[in-house]
């Protein structure tokens, strides 16, 4: 039987590092540590070498302490982790609000509407706000705009939502300008029809378009408010948080990273009678500073330049054919109406219209303290365009399978209270294990139901770094399910981002220590790597760039 020993590893130094320049090798006795996460570009590579020259020594027999096997993180788990990790975000409280704040992009909110949005806020805590609204899901076509003056006051710390702040606002004056005859005629009507006494004669029939006139729509001098008939409300600031994160500079040649600023407000209902009522416990798509926002953005300074008389008109965007295929993932922490905090894994496999969902849950608005993670399967139709939503695509999503982690003791005492037969093994839930819950069709005390239909709203588009971004149906804001055409979403949540194409992430990971080979079974086993071929590899990491 061969010896046990410790190999010796020899790893080289970097060119120009502060070492002894009389040892350019260093030893290792026992096997490299296997970093925990990566940066994208930088740190493999020398430890590969470390790794393979350690495997060189394979022929002898392993020690107590059994090498684990060489792996790597797909990057859909890298970028999870990265999430989970906090990504370096900080938010202040309470937040400072001083200055402007744009949008990246074109908004699509519940009806649909589709809208930009630029924020002043100043220090004597007066802001003017414009909303531009459009025809088109490219916010290219515009239909008129709002102009908005009031004033803000931050309060407290939410109770309900975990990071934000809780404001009171109050609007002076709302103006609205319209930018085509049509749109005029159309809002006019939905004022004529809809508003009291006041607004009755807002704009009489027949009244010509004139380019550039501003008519009001709201005074607190006069009392008179004829915004309801648009389903406008400003109760988004009523939930505020400030997110600071810094984005890695670009170009090769540049070393640090940028401040980026963002701006979470409030959601907006997804039922448009409930607008006005509606007091958010969760938040809509961001904006960001207009100084301190990503790079690249086109969008950006468009959106700044624009005002009421000028409303941006955003580049064109190639449209994407839905291709669902590959492993999508989560670009930050995700807040949900009623204190939802999650982060989504998805992988579609095309072939066969199935579908895998991993739903991770937190406690936290950082997505640091995980409470429960959910697993979802099942299978979905072939898309078609959508009548309602242009640019979206319809499809149909079926649950057939799910399984439940819990992951804190609170989950874990909720779940072994609930009903017997309402939720896996009564009484056997354990932080950390895994239970199916399709033998109980699902789980009450989480509102799972299995099986189950939902009818979707999916959008893919490619960002400024040419990723690829998948947008999904917003869930409803009273937390029920889009469980038939009519509840159907008209807007979308916060986009995945692709991490894999179809052929690119695997379930399990794969050594690099091993190749397969048939046994004397015909089986397939585990043949260790050539020392040869280990040590090509290993020469080939050691050119340095």
């Amino acid at each position: 039987m061969p010896l046990c020993i410790q190999p010796v590893f020899l790893a080289p130094r970097r060119p120009g590092s502060d070492f002894d320049a009389q040892k350019p090798w260093k030893k290792y006795t026992t096997p490299p540590p296997e970093p925990a996460q990566y940066p994208l570009g930088g740190g493999r590579e020398k430890h590969n070498v470390k790794r393979l020259l350690y495997l060189s020594g394979q022929q002898v027999r392993p020690c107590a302490a059994a090498e684990p096997p060489l792996r790597w993180e797909p990057r859909c788990r890298q970028q999870l982790r990265h999430l989970q990790d906090g990504a370096r975000i900080a938010a202040r409280l309470p937040p400072r609000l001083e200055g402007r704040w744009v949008s990246t992009g074109c908004e699509v909110r519940p009806g649909p509407e589709f809208l930009t949005r630029s924020y002043l806020f100043y220090a004597n805590r007066l802001f003017k706000a414009y909303q531009f609204y459009y025809w088109d899901p490219s916010c290219r076509d515009p239909s008129y705009s709002l102009v908005i003056k009031g004033k803000l006051r931050l309060r407290q710390a939410s109770w309900i939502t975990r990071g934000a702040t809780e404001a009171d606002y109050h609007l002076h004056k709302v103006g609205i300008v319209f930018h085509s005859q049509r749109a005029m005629q159309e809002v006019a009507s939905w004022i004529n029809q809809t508003s009291g006494e006041g607004c009755s004669g807002f704009l009489p029939p027949g009244r010509t378009w004139a380019p550039g006139a501003l008519y009001e729509l709201l005074s607190a001098k006069t009392e008179r408010d004829c915004t309801a008939a648009l389903g406008f409300a400003m109760h988004e600031l009523s939930l505020v948080r400030v997110e600071k994160h810094y984005q890695p500079l670009l170009q090769p040649q540049q070393s640090g990273s940028r401040l980026v600023e963002e701006l979470y407000l409030g959601d907006i209902h997804t039922e448009w009678v409930e607008r006005l009522h509606y007091r958010p416990t969760g938040y809509q798509r961001p904006m960001q500073s207009a100084v301190h926002h990503v790079h690249p953005c086109p969008a950006c300074g468009i959106i700044y330049r624009a005002d009421e008389h000028h409303p941006p008109i955003l580049p064109v965007r190639a449209q994407l054919p839905m291709q669902l295929s590959g492993s999508w993932v989560s670009t930050h922490c995700e807040v949900r109406p009623a204190v939802l905090f999650l982060t989504r894994y998805f992988i579609f496999h095309g072939n066969n219209h199935t579908w895998e969902g991993y739903y991770y849950h937190y406690s936290d608005p950082l997505c640091k303290q995980p409470t429960f993670t959910i697993y979802a399967s099942g299978h979905y139709t072939q898309g078609i365009p959508s009548s309602k939503v242009r640019g979206g695509t319809e499809l149909a999503f079926k649950v057939t399978q799910a399984r439940v982690t819990p992951m804190d003791q609170v989950t874990v005492m909720m779940l072994n209270s609930s009903e017997p037969g309402s939720c896996g093994l009564t009484s056997s839930w354990s932080a950390g294990a895994e239970q199916d819950i399709t033998p109980t069709n699902g789980c009450l005390a989480l509102g799972i139901k299995l099986p189950h239909t939902e009818y979707e709203l999916f959008k893919t588009e490619q960002d400024t770094k040419d990723r690829s971004l998948l947008y999904i149906g917003e869930r409803p804001t009273d937390g029920s399910s889009p469980d038939s055409p009519d509840k159907r979403p008209t807007s979308y949540q916060a986009p995945l981002v692709q991490c894999a194409g179809a052929s690119e992430e695997f379930s399990n990971y794969v050594s690099l220590k091993y190749l397969a080979e048939k046994d004397a079974n015909g089986n397939e086993a585990l043949k260790p790597l050539p020392v040869a071929f280990l040590l090509f590899i290993a020469l080939l990491f050691l050119r340095w760039d």
